[in-house]
């Protein structure tokens, strides 16, 4: 097929509010050796395309400065050495940036194929918070059936997926919550208990939850004051996985919960990953993950779609906590 030579994408024009992504005429991307080049049909936005946008998450060496780090859309050209697509597979793909485009190249082995379960706009919402959830809940926070995970911001992307992936794996889920509409929601998808923080107290209602026991696994976004107290809704022997720090990074803490329980506190980004990591998630991901979205046991949670031209108004909704589920940007 013939391809354009220069495409549309958002571009960050300066560090700042929403109103700073603005529609610029780009050279179409060339694949290298290992990547394809998929015209995007619909890209997820997350929580660190916003850091970007404020200047406070720079992307990594080599990566693209447009934003997007997950999409969806169809093989239009490979380059050297790529085994597994060919040209009209339709793929979602986890990339270090450029989602935000009308083309965008992805490495051959951080991309999984689209199935029939799910429409193109689904798939643009897996990557970043499907490879994420499985790393951070399963393979870092080693979640078991029986046990219970505390997850803050129960209503998000990362949220609405882990609640779902650990009920399949016949854990019990804690969230906490902003309002008690995404309680309700958070319970609709399979929480146990959803804790407001503005009306509730979550260390004391986990307990409670608990029998006094606490969770066994908190998976944490927030950071700051939480930290201290997520020692304290942790079990003996608890896991602390911390994915992002939405609250200060520097907080002063008791760390002596850390010993008289045995916690275990730590913590992993995914963007900065070498490829070869990030495709051992993927692989992951694809056998474990794709045949419950296969069975319709799992299906990312779609709150609005926005076309491509209006990612500053999909960033001032993301910005505004009032989604539930994944915001999606469409070709």
């Amino acid at each position: 097929m013939s391809l354009p030579a220069r495409m549309t994408a958002i571009a960050i024009r300066e560090p700042g509010k929403p109103e700073v992504l603005v529609r610029q005429e780009r050279d179409m991307p060339v694949p290298k050796q290992g990547e394809v080049l998929v015209k995007v049909a619909a890209a997820g936005i997350n929580r660190p395309d916003v850091m970007q946008r404020e200047g406070k998450y720079p992307p990594p060496p080599g990566a693209p400065d447009i934003p997007g780090l997950e999409l969806a859309g169809e093989v239009v050209a490979l380059g050297e050495g790529v085994k597994r697509w060919k040209a009209g597979d339709g793929i979602c793909a986890l990339v270090p940036g450029g989602g935000y485009a009308e083309y965008a190249t992805v490495h051959e082995t951080n991309a999984l194929p689209v199935i029939p379960q799910l429409s193109m706009v689904e798939a643009g919402a897996i990557p970043e918070t499907f490879f994420t959830v499985w790393h951070n809940v399963f393979e870092r926070g080693a979640l078991k059936a029986g046990e219970t995970m505390l997850i803050h911001g129960g209503s998000s992307g990362i949220g609405t997926t882990a609640i779902m992936l650990a009920k399949c794996h016949g854990a019990r889920v804690i969230v906490t919550v902003g309002s008690d509409e995404k309680a309700e929601a958070c319970r609709r998808l399979g929480a146990d208990v959803a804790i407001n923080y503005n009306t509730q107290d979550f260390v004391a209602e986990t307990r409670k939850a608990t029998a006094n026991k606490g969770a066994e696994l908190i998976v944490d976004m927030v950071a700051g004051e939480y930290i201290q107290r997520n020692y304290e809704a942790a079990a003996m022997d608890g896991r602390i996985v911390q994915i992002a720090f939405q609250r200060p990074p520097k907080f002063l803490v008791d760390f002596r919960p850390l010993l008289t329980k045995r916690l275990w506190h730590t913590g992993s980004g995914l963007r900065p990953r070498p490829v070869e990591e990030k495709a051992a998630i993927a692989r992951a991901v694809e056998a474990n993950v794709w045949p419950l979205i296969a069975a319709g046991k799992v299906k990312p949670v779609i709150y609005r779609t926005f076309p491509l031209r209006e990612a500053a108004a999909a960033h001032a909704l993301m910005e505004s906590s009032a989604h539930i589920g994944k915001i999606v940007l469409t070709n």
